[in-house]
């Protein structure tokens, strides 16, 4: 049972454009903006005000614009319902509210501990100022470097909402508003009382709400998404009803609301919107443009992951172009944005060098270039299928060359295990980084249970419906277009709307479906980029001019009432499944580890250990650490693996001597790494077998320190998951 008692109060306005005929356009007679040539009649003041003067200035009619807000308010519930439903699964699932400040802190495992402690410093610290500066001249987190955090980790939302939190309580505090509950929580079973807080005051709490509201505002724009590409506020409804029914497949931030992806997707939904505006829109204006920009920034600021995104949308884009989906100019203009916001981007991570030598920076480069030159190859190769395949080799090659010249020229080696990641998903190559990856389910390949699970809720036949009548149709173009030897890629045929030109949305659309696609088989942690875009090519079949054979509009509609029916039997089921998930986040033995560490050691001792237990280290006891969870940094890498030889077979000697020279002073052994095995060869004792073949066979260190640590190590602290380990300093220190 918990008690709770009350303990004490802390204190260029849009206009109509012209767009290109488009099967998700309205038609004639039936769209929802105002023809050139009618203002007169829709509008008798001259000096509209009040709702006639939005309506004016957004050129709609006045059944437009109770459209409009019926759409938005209907976006509005979409957003509210999902940021109640990820609050409560948070909720249910830890009893966050009810727990101490060290409970919540303990609840961000792994990468998430690491981001939130900067957080922390920066709310903790006497100024903004003051923490920024701890962040970017950070000594804690790779002793004895060093590190800009803010260039290394993507730390820019924990900047922003550390902000936020301190002007929202400094601005209670003045008014004297108080801001949280606090509580004395008794746990029962001869443990001691906690205080607990609720409440925007509490940092915590405002992290994860801050978090969750983004993720409410997401559905909105998912809602709006559905409703834009399909034509109908139905397809809306489609799209956020399959969100809902397949939850656990779309995002996990009711699990991990401080991983990169809970603040970036948001911005990548709202990019992906406006890039459907862009290419729906004949001329698209300079403010369209920017927004794609902006919306880019924030997508690619939070993420380090952003840029192998953005490589599978370019990629998509230019195979439309290929096809004479896109125009030349049009094409030119969306990469011409995302290069400066990947310029901007790189100034603002302090000329992170990932970003410059990344696929997705070579592929922007070598694309322009390739349109640039296309009056060249229409000269070299024939019209058709021969100059669509050439350019498609051009882009590959140029792309990887370039990359690779940069990756030399610059001697940026950090995203290597990328490459090794793929390489061994493909070949029976392997080494300790690949095996650290692939060993863990999330990058294994797709497991079968996924696609059975879209198969239950309708969502994988769904989309194979609506992709094969959009691969119907553009094989009947492609067909067509060989016929008369190929069409020429000018401007002129995209502004008359041209068959052709008239279905690059949905070709778009398709092509990126098929790529992240081909993602989340290879990994499967990259579902949740994978089954939410399922979601948004579901609203098509609420799409008139892609199922015109159904009938009319009513038929039409019944029709989508019913698919919906059936997705409800298997999709309520997912929900109810989530509803009853009730626990209550308790880590005993990691809490009475952390408390002997806050008690029994220095502030500047230094720890290393398994890189989840560091993250936690670091962020509840305030110590330094030598190793963490963000894995991506080719010297960090090597690091860790140093600090792994103690689940090696290597000698007490040999590993030892790895920790002093890091400047160790205590290891966090966990007999869990010495013994768990996800899968036959993914023990660590295995993973290390693979770098070290002279010792296999051995008993692994780490067996025999949970034994007895001496003549090596000291034992200064246990418990039945963890030990610390005192490293020596000199040799003399073991005598």
């Amino acid at each position: 049972m918990v008690a709770k008692n009350r303990k004490q109060t802390g204190k260029g306005p849009a206009t109509q454009v012209d767009r290109d005929r488009s099967p998700l356009v309205s038609p004639p007679g039936k769209s929802n903006a105002r023809r050139p040539g009618r203002e007169s009649k829709a509008f008798h003041s001259p000096h509209p005000n009040g709702l006639s003067g939005i309506r004016h200035k957004l050129g709609l009619s006045p059944s437009a614009t109770v459209k409009l807000g019926s759409t938005l308010l209907l976006a509005a519930l979409a957003g509210y319902l999902h940021w109640y439903h990820l609050t409560q699964l948070f909720e249910n699932d830890r009893h966050f509210s009810h727990l101490s400040n060290l409970e919540k802190e303990m609840a961000f495992r792994t990468e998430m501990g690491l981001y939130y402690s900067y957080y922390k410093t920066i709310i903790e610290a006497p100024s903004f100022l003051d923490g920024l500066h701890m962040v970017m001249n950070d000594r804690l987190t790779e002793y004895p470097l060093v590190i800009n955090t803010l260039k290394r980790f993507n730390l820019y939302p924990e900047v922003v909402l550390a902000s936020w939190y301190r002007m929202y309580t400094g601005v209670m505090g003045y008014f004297g508003i108080p801001t949280k509950m606090c509580w004395s929580i008794n746990r029962g079973e001869g443990l001691t009382p906690v205080d607990s807080c609720e409440g925007m005051g509490d940092p915590a709490y405002f992290y994860v709400t801050c978090v969750f509201l983004l993720n409410g505002a997401m559905m909105s724009l998912f809602f709006i998404y559905g409703a834009y590409l399909s034509g109908s506020r139905l397809g809306g409804i489609v799209t956020m009803l399959c969100f809902f029914f397949n939850h656990g497949e779309s995002t996990r931030v009711m699990w991990t609301p401080p991983l990169r992806e809970s603040f970036a997707y948001p911005f990548l939904v709202l990019q992906m919107l406006l890039l459907t505006y862009i290419i729906r829109t004949r001329n698209p204006s300079r403010t369209a443009m920017v927004a794609l920009g902006i919306s880019n920034l924030c997508f690619m600021l939070p993420w380090q992951f952003a840029q192998f995104v953005l490589l599978t949308q370019v990629a998509s884009l230019f195979a439309s172009y290929i096809l004479g989906y896109l125009a030349p100019t049009k094409m030119q203009s969306i990469l011409v944005t995302h290069m400066i916001t990947l310029g901007v981007c790189f100034i603002l991570m302090f000329g992170n060098s990932m970003l410059l030598t990344s696929f997705y920076a070579s592929s922007l480069v070598s694309i322009w270039v390739i349109i640039a030159l296309r009056n060249r190859f229409a000269q070299v190769f024939k019209p058709g299928f021969v100059i669509w395949v050439m350019q498609g080799l051009a882009w590959v090659a140029s792309t990887v060359l370039l990359k690779f010249m940069l990756s030399t020229v610059l001697g940026a080696s950090d995203d290597a295990h990328i490459s090794g990641l793929i390489k061994s998903k493909f070949t029976s190559y392997k080494d300790f980084h690949t095996l650290m990856y692939t060993c863990a389910a999330e990058f294994d390949f797709m497991e079968l249970e996924t696609p059975i699970r879209y198969l239950k809720t309708l969502l994988l036949p769904i989309n194979i419906l609506v992709v094969a009548l959009i691969a119907g149709r553009t094989l009947q173009d492609i067909v067509r277009c060989l016929k008369h030897e190929g069409k020429a890629d000018d401007d002129d045929d995209e502004a008359t709307g041209s068959e052709v030109a008239a279905k690059g949305e949905l070709v778009y659309h398709s092509l990126q479906l098929m790529a992240f696609a081909l993602l989340a088989l290879l990994i499967m942690r990259l579902k949740l980029f994978l089954t939410p875009h399922m979601c948004i090519m579901a609203s098509l079949i609420c799409s008139k001019q892609l199922f015109s054979w159904i009938g009319e509009k009513l038929k039409h509609q019944m029709a989508a009432v019913v698919i919906i029916a059936l997705m409800a039997v298997q999709g309520v089921a997912n929900l109810q499944a989530q509803w009853a998930i009730i626990g209550e986040f308790s880590n005993l033995p990691q809490e009475e580890l952390l408390d002997w560490i806050q008690e029994n050691t220095r502030p500047d001792s230094v720890f290393a250990g398994a890189m989840p237990t560091m993250a936690s280290v670091k962020l509840s006891t305030g110590r330094t650490i030598v190793n963490h969870p963000h894995y991506e940094d080719a010297g960090l890498r090597e690091r860790t693996k140093q600090v792994y030889s103690m689940y090696s077979r290597m000698s007490g000697e040999t590993v030892k001597r790895n920790l002093m020279k890091l400047g160790v002073d205590f290891f966090v052994l966990e007999d869990s790494w010495c013994t768990r095995r996800t899968r036959p060869g993914c023990s660590m004792p295995e993973i290390w077998d693979i770098e070290d073949p002279q010792n296999v066979g051995k008993l692994p260190l780490c067996t025999q320190m949970s034994r007895n640590s001496r003549p090596h190590f000291t034992t200064v602290f246990s418990n039945d998951i963890y030990k610390v380990l005192k490293v020596p300093k000199v040799a003399k220190d073991l005598r």
